[in-house]
């Protein structure tokens, strides 16, 4: 069930006890078959009960962008996608006036105190992740788990962030046991299978963001 304005997340805590919930942000533009792909198998491997997909109003790291589309249009596109009752597309972000991912982190872990969250990323995002407001900070909010896709196999020992964090990387044979790892803690799991981006899609399809709202800017 989609939540595209966050109120599911935000005014149901009691859905969420004890659940474990996988958050994979992103500026979805447009969602893709590739989201949707790590985001099932993050649930197979982490053994997560819920994926959710946090559509961000704005990436500050992609502030200068022209073809960023509406937040209307990404969250449009996400629905499409995710095509799963696990997989929850949502603009919580907007809800909560959050711009940067630690902060997001900070409001969610305190509106739901007793879920257990862990935070997704791709291998593209893990190269940069020394760039992001806080990024010690939200490695001792929530665990990581990184998800390679074709091409992103070096990523885990390239990233320039890993110096500091390379003693707290876990095993990928131990990843559905995050949930008793002392913080910070990050795993890389193996994701072959689609080698996709938005880059990809937007190429392919231009008008995409006309079919989900309102065209890009």
């Amino acid at each position: 069930m989609a939540c595209p304005d966050g109120s599911i997340l935000l005014r149901n805590a009691a859905r969420w006890r004890g659940a474990r919930v996988g958050l994979l942000g992103g500026s979805f533009n447009p969602a893709h078959a590739g989201h949707r792909h790590i985001s099932v198998e993050a649930m197979k491997r982490l053994r997560l009960d819920a994926v959710w997909w946090l559509v961000s109003p704005g990436n500050p790291l992609k502030a200068d962008r022209t073809d960023m589309a509406p937040l209307a249009a990404r969250l449009g596109s996400a629905r499409q996608v995710a095509r799963h009752p696990a997989i929850m597309p949502t603009g919580v972000e907007a809800r909560l006036g959050t711009r940067y991912t630690v902060d997001t982190l900070a409001s969610l872990t305190r509106l739901h105190p007793t879920t257990r969250f862990i935070w997704l990323m791709g291998g593209d995002n893990l190269q940069q992740f020394h760039r992001w407001k806080g990024w010690r900070t939200i490695a001792r909010l929530v665990p990581i788990a990184v998800l390679l896709r074709p091409g992103y196999a070096g990523a885990c020992r390239a990233a320039k962030v890993l110096g500091p964090l390379r003693p707290r990387i876990r095993p990928a044979r131990q990843a559905f046991r995050w949930c008793s790892w002392r913080l910070p803690a990050v795993v890389c799991l193996d994701q072959p299978g689609i080698d996709l981006s938005s880059t990809m899609v937007r190429k392919a399809d231009p008008a995409w963001a006309a079919r989900h709202g309102r065209p890009a800017k």
